[in-house]
């Protein structure tokens, strides 16, 4: 106990309060902890049994207070155990806990003397449990204190009188040594050295780290973090330690121990250990080193942290990796697993330990950074990455770049030491995939079943409802195009607000004053072309699409609609125009520019009835026939009636206009159809760049995506079209009415509207993210949305009413989805972990809202 009158215990423990009945173990409990923290013996009684002093159902009680202790470590919480827990017997079951959470058990012991406790009881009349049992938890008590430490608590705190624990002011919680969540980075980890000091020199000036005489620093503060093995094998070992052990001594960098270096330090300490495995190599080169440096290198071995938990729980390295459930824990297991990884205790036909692949069955959330076992190149698989690129046998040292998800390496100046497996033996794998796609070639159906919450680094999580998942599985499973090509689903967009003008449902006023009233200074307004939403994926070549996408034999890329179905029956013709597509990327430069083998498009596609052939037969095309035939039978026999009675002339007057407005109906669908004989009949306006290689887009303004797109449609004219677009000053009223105008002259060629963004391509306003876009319909393109006769000043005055709210939240919610879904794409997280937002997307669809806004 310290000085200061506050008692010190990990910030994750599991605290057992061991003290004979009446000692005050509750008192002290409610005083220094939470309520939600106390677990209490009385309390867990009184659930199981409706009273807490029913000694007959203790076993039930400690078997719940078990399962919620377990529950609260599980998920890293620390918790108190109140109850006697003077005998051995009862304190193993929490010890045992402990350890199987990975947590460290803390035992406070209140030593109360034999008379105070019983004092206490007598002023409590449901503690009438016989005089013998206060001294029976006393002798009980004192057989215990020499035992504890060997039972497993390693932090033991003793009171011994009333007003020790009153003089107890407050509970100091350390924080573990692997909590570096304070730490955001940038930070550079560096994979297995292995004594290769020359190339970890070259590479900490490529990463542009400088020495200044003393150790080395980044100039922009970044820092380094070791991961581990930095003995053996290599030529320059002291060399490695003196550095490394200078730049964490500055603060410049972490370092976690690899198996290699513990070994060493129990060489270092006298220990029984075979020198062989690359440790001879060590041994030589400290044999020219002075004890006080030996006794450096073995103390500062010692101090390393088995692993590091860093910018608020998104980064773990450790030597050999971490599963989840060990992420921030601190135990022998957790130190076992950082050095050795998940072991069977077989030797491969190498000589070498049997490895488990516990990165195969990752799932935590948390990007974890390893090394250990050497491999041809970095990859990554479930949000793991092992880093240790062999450079000793010859490959390379390479360091992850972080948050920037950077690889960058340095060639091996020579083979140091021949791998006991050759660093190119990799088992046979499907079609040469990645690790990741492999891993991906069979998705787990509970992935995308059930309730689903996403978490979205924009905005608020997103829940899934259960029963609009089973629609998007059953859409998925049945008609979906391949799943490794769906990365992105396009959202579905927001109307405007219903227009004040008599003659209009919707008009561009209301979507800048939505934009204004966001404080948004600058839109780009974009012409709505009336074809049908597509996303194209186009590669340079089919092993492009095959490395990005492990996909092979399905051309060079894919069009699907934004329900994840092929656009084009017919492939030859999808594979002609993304041919078309692929020759004008080619010959702008855009794969130079963009240093990609590919591109995700969010697009148009155009003529309307290429795709939507169905709905123009057996909807529009089936009313406007009818009633153009119809009225023109009814206006020829209301003529008639006209010409014998006068009174017939109001009807015809009536039935005209509906006749002129079935006309208006008709030739409001047929403007956006074109018979489609050869590809230079289709047109396709891209109107975002979404991904390429490694990169998100989404951080370019609307005004750059069409300049950049102009330059690839400038190639191929006859198929793609640039979207005409103005940007608007809303500070500015006569940019604002130009804007208007232009929509006006748009609608009335019979164009379908305008859709509205603001500048950039994500906005947000003090109550989060603002609408990503909104569109504003021409008065008769909405005809073939509402009908005919919508116009009529009785169906338009009802229409006016209509609730937007639904299709607003629904519009953020998948544009949300579909920038994380992509996101996860280009950071090269699991496919699970993209489709997650993909059906996100698609599960939404199902959900109520009016399909005509």
């Amino acid at each position: 106990m310290s000085r200061d009158k506050n008692i010190k215990i990990p910030e994750l423990a599991l605290v057992v309060l061991i003290g004979a009945t009446g000692s005050g173990k509750s008192s002290f409990a409610r005083k220094l902890f939470k309520p939600t923290e106390i677990i209490s013996s009385d309390t867990c009684r009184g659930m199981v049994s409706d009273d807490e002093n029913n000694q007959a159902a203790s076993a039930d009680a400690f078997a719940l207070a078990r399962y919620i202790t377990g529950l609260r470590l599980k998920n890293g919480l620390l918790t108190v155990i109140d109850a006697t827990n003077v005998q051995e017997e009862a304190r193993r079951d929490w010890v045992k806990l402990a350890k199987e959470y990975h947590c460290l058990p803390v035992a406070i012991i209140l030593n109360m003397p034999e008379k105070v406790c019983a004092t206490r009881n007598a002023l409590r009349p449901d503690r009438n449990f016989g005089a013998h049992v206060i001294p029976q938890h006393i002798s009980q008590l004192k057989r215990s204190f020499k035992k504890l430490k060997y039972e497993g608590f390693r932090n033991i705190i003793e009171l011994r009188s009333p007003e020790e624990v009153d003089a107890i002011t407050g509970i100091v919680r350390d924080p573990l040594y692997n909590n570096k969540k304070h730490e955001n980075g940038p930070l550079d980890i560096i994979g297995d050295i292995h004594g290769c000091y020359d190339e970890l020199v070259t590479l900490l000036g490529k990463l542009g780290y400088v020495n200044n005489a003393e150790t080395w620093a980044h100039p922009e503060g970044r820092k380094a973090v070791f991961a581990g093995d930095l003995v053996d094998r290599g030529p320059k070992t002291p060399e490695v330690l003196k550095l490394v052990m200078a730049m964490t001594a500055a603060g410049t960098a972490y370092c976690v121990p690899g198996n290699h270096d513990i070994k060493l330090m129990r060489w270092l300490n006298g220990k029984n250990v075979q020198s062989k495995h690359g440790l001879e190599k060590s041994i030589e080169q400290l044999a020219g080193e002075t004890p006080e440096f030996k006794n450096q290198v073995s103390k500062f071995i010692d101090d390393l942290v088995s692993h590091y938990v860093f910018d608020d729980g998104k980064l773990v390295v450790a030597h050999a990796g971490l599963k989840e459930s060990m992420q921030g824990r601190g135990s022998g297991a957790v130190r076992e697993f950082c050095l050795y990884g998940d072991t069977t205790g077989e030797i491969d036909e190498f000589g070498l330990p049997v490895r488990l692949n516990w990165a195969a069955e990752y799932t935590g959330k948390a990007m974890v950074v390893y090394g250990h076992t050497p491999v041809p190149q970095a990859q990554w698989l479930n949000n793991t990455i092992d880093i240790d690129t062999g450079c000793v046998f010859g490959g390379s040292l390479t360091a992850l770049r972080y948050p920037e998800r950077e690889l960058v390496a340095v060639k091996a100046k020579e083979v140091y030491c021949e791998p006991a497996k050759p660093l190119n033996y990799v088992k046979p794998s499907i079609d040469s995939l990645t690790l990741q796609q492999e891993n991906d070639q069979v998705l787990d159906i509970a992935d995308f079943t059930g309730k689903q919450i996403v978490e979205t680094r924009l905005g608020n999580n997103i829940t899934i409802r259960e029963e609009n998942a089973i629609a998007a599985l059953e859409v998925m499973s049945r008609f979906a195009i391949n799943p490794k090509w769906l990365i992105y689903l396009p959202p579905t967009m927001s109307p405007g607000k219903t227009s004040i003008l008599d003659d209009y449902l919707e008009f561009p006023t209301e979507a800048f004053d939505y934009y204004q009233a966001a404080e948004i200074g600058r839109v780009v307004c974009q012409e709505k072309h009336m074809g049908s939403r597509a996303v194209v994926i186009v590669g340079k070549n089919e092993a492009a699409i095959s490395k990005a996408f492990g996909i092979s034999n399905e051309g060079i890329g894919t069009i699907y609609t934004r329900t994840g179905r092929a656009f084009f029956n017919d492939k030859n013709t999808e594979q002609a125009l993304l041919g078309r597509l692929n020759e004008a990327l080619i010959n702008s430069g855009f794969y130079e520019r963009f240093d990609t083998d590919w591109v995700c498009l969010d697009t148009e596609l155009m003529p309307w009835s290429a795709k939507a052939q169905a709905l123009l037969q057996t909807q529009y095309a089936a009313v406007g026939t009818a009633a153009t035939h119809a009225l023109a039978e009814v206006t020829d026999a209301l003529k008639q009636l006209a010409a014998r009675d006068a009174n017939g002339e109001t009807l015809l007057v009536e039935y005209s206009e509906r006749q002129q407005e079935a006309a208006k109906f008709t030739a409001a669908y047929q403007r956006y159809c074109w018979p489609v004989n050869s590809l230079d009949d289709y047109k396709l306006a891209p109107f975002h760049i979404m991904a390429s290689e490694g990169k998100l887009w989404t951080d370019e303004n609307h005004e750059w995506h069409m300049e950049q797109i102009a330059k690839i449609c400038s190639h191929d004219p006859a198929i793609l079209l640039a979207t005409p677009y103005k940007v608007v000053n809303l500070n500015d009223a006569a940019s604002i009415n130009e804007a208007t105008e232009w929509w006006l002259a748009l609608t009335a060629k019979g164009g379908e509207g305008m859709v509205v963004k603001p500048y950039h391509f994500i906005e947000k306003d003090k109550k989060g993210l603002i609408q990503p876009a909104i569109k504003i319909r021409g008065r008769e393109y909405l005809r073939i949305i509402y009908g005919p006769e919508y116009t009529a000043p009785e169906n338009i005055e009802r229409l006016k009413s209509r609730g937007l709210n639904a299709k607003r939240g629904l519009a953020l919610r998948e544009f949300l989805l579909g920038v994380e879904g992509l996101q996860r794409f280009t950071d090269k997280e699991p496919l699970r972990r993209v489709h997650q937002c993909v059906f996100g997307v698609l599960a939404m669809e199902s959900e109520p809202v009016d399909p005509r806004l």
